[in-house]
């Protein structure tokens, strides 16, 4: 991200950028603060948005053929193409030889690095991957923006932020609003304030869910069950997220057996390096032949339901109780 920064510093623009990965904050940001840099006044004339699958690469080759009108070039967005994915031989060709009085902005969740539009835009433009950031970059990021508000936040309280509301930038920067407003006359921001006013993910009520039950603390583990009743959860899609963590305990639990450091696991498993470390830790409460015998019981309690044996609400809290059992 060091030379994207750099060319919105200098003004000096490649005709092609390709924003690609899995954090959408970044995108949005970069996207958007690209489209500032290159129309300071909002130049509404010269820029032109395509989003969606479908877009008709002849089109856009038209248009960047087109000579901006008093500007010294053409801003033309394309966001979700999948050009970088089925690729677009035209658009890759006319890629290698446009024009400097046009420029391609692609925003995409997915690229092929082996295809022809890859690396199209890698030789003439620019290609900046926006992946999942790590704790540290997250923790630098929550105290930035809260010291720009005017309060203060210590590391500890700002670590218990990203393991309630989550990773994802977009959501953390929503709470962080929330958080704002609640703290206004504060000067810092504290456990309890997160606890009063920020979303819980499901996932991690989920996450605190299995942690009740690896210490055999029944009454919590029921607890979080019974809120997400409350919040209208499903059963059925509780057990599926139930079903879904210990298979990831079991999946970490077996690759750090082999070794395989947080990074790595993080990478093999698709999880952000921060969750993976609490993975990490929470699969040691259980043994191998554990997770696999409740995996197995979760597919007999699926079955039971669908038989119509057992109600959808009793069933799952059967599970629950059996292996939260002291």
């Amino acid at each position: 991200m060091k030379t994207l920064n750099e060319d919105i510093k200098t003004g000096n623009f490649k005709p092609v950028y390709l924003l690609y990965g899995e954090e959408a904050y970044l995108k949005k940001q970069y996207r958007d603060r690209i489209t500032k840099a290159i129309f300071p006044d909002g130049d509404t004339v010269n820029y032109a948005y395509y989003e969606g699958k479908g877009i008709n690469p002849g089109e856009l080759i038209d248009l960047a053929e087109t000579m901006p009108f008093f500007a010294d070039r053409r801003l033309i967005v394309i966001e979700n193409s999948g050009f970088f994915k089925n690729a677009s031989p035209e658009l890759a060709d006319y890629i290698k030889t446009m024009p400097d009085t046009a420029c391609f902005l692609f925003v995409e969740n997915e690229a092929d690095k082996r295809g022809k539009m890859y690396k199209a835009v890698k030789s003439k433009g620019r290609v900046v991957e926006m992946a999942r950031q790590d704790e540290k970059t997250l923790l630098y990021w929550v105290a930035g923006n809260v010291k720009k508000e005017g309060y203060k936040i210590k590391e500890q309280t700002a670590r218990y932020l990203l393991s309630t509301t989550g990773t994802d930038m977009e959501n953390l920067e929503k709470e962080l609003e929330k958080l704002f407003c609640y703290c206004m006359g504060k000067e810092e921001i504290e456990v309890r304030d997160i606890e009063a006013i920020c979303t819980t993910q499901i996932t991690n009520k989920i996450f605190e869910m299995v942690e009740a039950v690896a210490v055999r603390n029944q009454k919590k583990a029921l607890d979080y069950y019974y809120d997400l009743l409350a919040l209208k959860e499903p059963p059925m899609r509780i057990l599926y997220l139930l079903t879904r963590q210990f298979k990831l305990l079991l999946e970490v639990k077996d690759l750090a057996g082999k070794r395989y450091d947080k990074a790595a696991i993080a990478k093999t498993v698709g999880l952000h390096p921060f969750v993976a470390g609490k993975y990490m830790q929470q699969c040691r409460t259980f043994e191998k032949k554990e997770l696999r015998s409740i995996l197995e019981d979760a597919v007999d309690t699926e079955e039971l339901v669908k038989t119509g044996r057992l109600n959808d609400v009793m069933s799952v809290e059967l599970f629950i109780v059996k292996y939260s059992a002291a």
